[in-house]
């Protein structure tokens, strides 16, 4: 439906954030989840035989789980629902699960959208299992926590779980590199600022073009220190009873083996200052790298 700010023509003057701006259009513009994507993924091949099964997309934030499933229902030709389990309850699924029977009556699929959809408890989970199971909706949740802790066994044996890598540094400059022919300018960084840019994000896409966005409106090239200055530097991402605590353990288990003398005094001095409650700034990504997911 067209708004007033549209027919107004106002709506093409309102500010966009960058990341908005060069959020993907179609599944092959989307960086550094070619394992899934691609014609040898699983979701690749899927799509190419005419079929989307019900998934949730686990892997951490900022690395395309919102858009890939925009993308998806408009490859499928599914009407798109979004929901997020923060601000939805059962009354909001019920109105969904009954408008996607009436689409359905009319030959109209739904993809359905979940994000953070840990947040639901069980018995909410349980109440997605006869939609999902007879077809009325295509279920894709969002989920930064590991499925096999948080949702419901019944619920994981009617979806496949696809993980989603963290970006590597190759794909964050990629997204750079498209955020300066979006903005036909030159990011106003030494190379090295460039690097450390890249390093700031920490495999978070959103979060490198929220840096970028406000590098941009600097008049003047930065060196390292300057952009240090400018930006800070990101708190590491930790929660002390949850998964990045075991990850962080297991990182540190895996330096330790594989005689990483640097990495491990990293995970050992982050851990530490962590549990104490400071935040300070460390080389990136040892752990996620390293201990993304696994066990020992």
């Amino acid at each position: 439906m067209t708004s007033l700010f549209d027919s107004a023509g106002l709506s093409d003057a309102a500010p966009l954030p960058l990341a908005e701006r060069l959020r993907p259009a179609s599944l092959a513009e989307v960086i550094g989840q070619e394992h899934l994507l691609g014609e040898d993924g699983p979701i690749g091949r899927m799509l190419a035989q005419n079929r989307l099964s019900s998934c949730i997309l686990w892997g951490p934030p900022g690395v395309g789980k919102t858009t890939i499933a925009r993308l998806l229902a408009g490859r499928a030709g599914l009407e798109f629902v979004a929901l997020s389990a923060v601000f939805s309850g059962v009354a909001d699924l019920r109105k969904v699960f009954d408008a996607a029977k009436a689409r359905r009556e009319s030959g109209q699929g739904t993809l359905l959208f979940v994000d953070e959809i840990h947040r639901f408890n069980k018995a909410q989970q349980d109440g997605f299992l006869p939609f999902v199971e007879s077809g009325v909706v295509t279920l894709v949740g969002a989920t930064t926590e590991n499925p096999s802790f948080e949702l419901n066994a019944a619920l994981l044996s009617r979806c496949q779980v696809f993980v989603l890598n963290r970006l590597d540094a190759a794909a964050l400059d990629g997204l750079l590199a498209r955020a300066e022919r979006e903005l036909s300018r030159d990011l106003p960084v030494t190379a090295e600022a460039r690097a450390q840019l890249v390093e700031f994000a920490d495999g978070d896409g959103r979060y490198l073009l929220t840096l970028a966005d406000e590098v941009f409106a600097q008049t003047k090239e930065l060196d390292a220190a300057s952009l240090s200055g400018l930006l800070q530097k990101r708190a590491p991402v930790y929660d002390k009873s949850g998964e990045q605590h075991y990850n962080l353990i297991s990182a540190l288990h895996k330096s330790m083996r594989g005689s990483d003398v640097d990495a491990a005094l990293y995970c050992a001095a982050r851990g530490a200052v962590c549990e104490r409650g400071y935040w300070r700034s460390g080389s990136g990504g040892a752990d996620d790298q390293r201990g993304s997911g696994a066990g020992l």
